[in-house]
C-alpha cells in the first residue's frame, strides 16, 4: 500500500471535502482518501499497481478543484 499527499485548492466547506473524498474513493485501487479542509490536502492510500498520482489529480480537477503544485 502506497500513500500520496496532494494539496487541494478551492475547498471551502464540508461539501467540498465530501466531493473530493467521493471522486477519489471511486477510483480503482484507492483504499482510502482522508481529506483535511484545515490543511487543504488529501492523503490517499492506494495500490500502486492499480492507481497513480496523475489519476488522482485528474479526478480532483474533474470535481472542480485545483491541485496545488
Amino acid at each position: 500500500m502506497e500513500t500520496e499527499v496532494i494539496k487541494v485548492k478551492g475547498m471551502t466547506c464540508s461539501g467540498c471535502v465530501n466531493s473530493v473524498k467521493n471522486v477519489l474513493e471511486k477510483l480503482p485501487g484507492v483504499n482510502s482518501a482522508d481529506v483535511s479542509l484545515e490543511q487543504k490536502q488529501v492523503t490517499i492510500r492506494y495500490d500502486a499497481a492499480a492507481a497513480n498520482t496523475d489519476q488522482f489529480k485528474d479526478a480532483i480537477k474533474g470535481a472542480g478543484f485545483e491541485v496545488a503544485s
